[in-house]
């Protein structure tokens, strides 16, 4: 019963971090209008990693080789997926973007498959071709004319597809509170380095910035809340569910984003994001659920 009440309470925790991810977008764009996008992305991991040393530098004592080698490559990936990420952003449109970065979910199974020895169970395969389905009805994607942005978007996509899955594979044997802040400290040291030098080589010749109390406020929520926490979060409970369920879980984000953009800046959901979304949802219930579902139909 335990690991039951561990798998779900992980899986909503995932779903809280999502949550909170799709509001990232808002304070994102309110960041970047006054700051450009690699000393933004600077900034946030600067901050996030001086929150990691200062509440939790009594586990950064004996750190084994293991775990820098772990939190190296994680690091990285998350760096560099993040990096890809926003640089595409700023040359697609957000449609394409969200929609490409959706991709995760399709992807994750291939390198979940390439990565693990696990076998990846049925339901799970069609809930992500069911999300997937939703996904693309939601965003509407323009895909006829690929971009440069396009591009550095689908590789940021491989980036996560990765980062899910090894996540997985590095903290499945971790059983204290030591090991998961260490691999948190150490993603960031090595996330670091990648958005500085985009910003020493692109932004510093011609730096335009302004701390306005909108620039504040933005990574004060995206590095406090959206980076110190939610990879706290993430390290400590994806291990109790798998990568392509984390995945279906993490492919809800632009339904949030679009429902926060609703809220705060009135944009209204058209009938074909509603089905999307529909769609999208139950493509993540029936990874959860289908196996459940259709024994109880059997048995009838």
């Amino acid at each position: 019963m335990s690991n039951k009440i561990t798998h779900w309470k992980a899986e909503f925790m995932l779903l809280l971090m999502t949550l909170i991810w799709g509001a990232t977008f808002l304070f994102t764009k309110l960041g970047l209008e006054s700051c450009p996008p690699f000393l933004y992305v600077t900034l946030r991991f600067t901050i996030a990693l001086s929150l990691v040393l200062i509440f939790f530098h009594k586990y950064m004592k004996n750190i084994d080789n293991t775990t820098w080698k772990s939190g190296a490559i994680l690091g990285m990936l998350f760096g560099g997926g993040f990096v890809l990420q926003t640089v595409g952003l700023g040359m697609t449109g957000v449609t394409n973007s969200a929609f490409i970065t959706g991709l995760t979910v399709v992807l994750t199974p291939f390198a979940f498959k390439l990565i693990s020895k696990d076998k990846l169970m049925f339901w799970p395969k069609i809930g992500v071709i069911i999300a997937f389905i939703g996904l693309y009805v939601f965003t509407n994607p323009d895909l006829d004319n690929l971009n440069t942005g396009d591009i550095l978007t689908l590789i940021s996509t491989a980036f996560w597809a990765t980062y899910i899955t090894l996540m997985d594979a590095y903290t499945k044997s971790y059983n204290s509170n030591r090991q998961t802040m260490q691999l948190v400290a150490i993603q960031f040291i090595f996330a670091l380095p990648i958005p500085i030098i985009g910003f020493l080589l692109m932004e510093l010749p011609n730096l335009k910035v302004s701390f306005t109390n909108d620039l504040l406020m933005s990574l004060a929520f995206n590095a406090i809340l959206a980076s110190f926490v939610l990879t706290i979060i993430h390290t400590t409970y994806q291990r109790y569910t798998t990568p392509v369920k984390a995945a279906l879980i993490f492919s809800l984000e632009p339904i949030f984003a679009s429902i926060f953009a609703a809220i705060f800046l009135s944009e209204i959901l058209s009938t074909l994001e509603l089905i999307g979304a529909t769609i999208l949802m139950f493509g993540v219930l029936t990874s959860e659920l289908g196996k459940f579902i259709f024994g109880k139909l059997k048995k009838k």
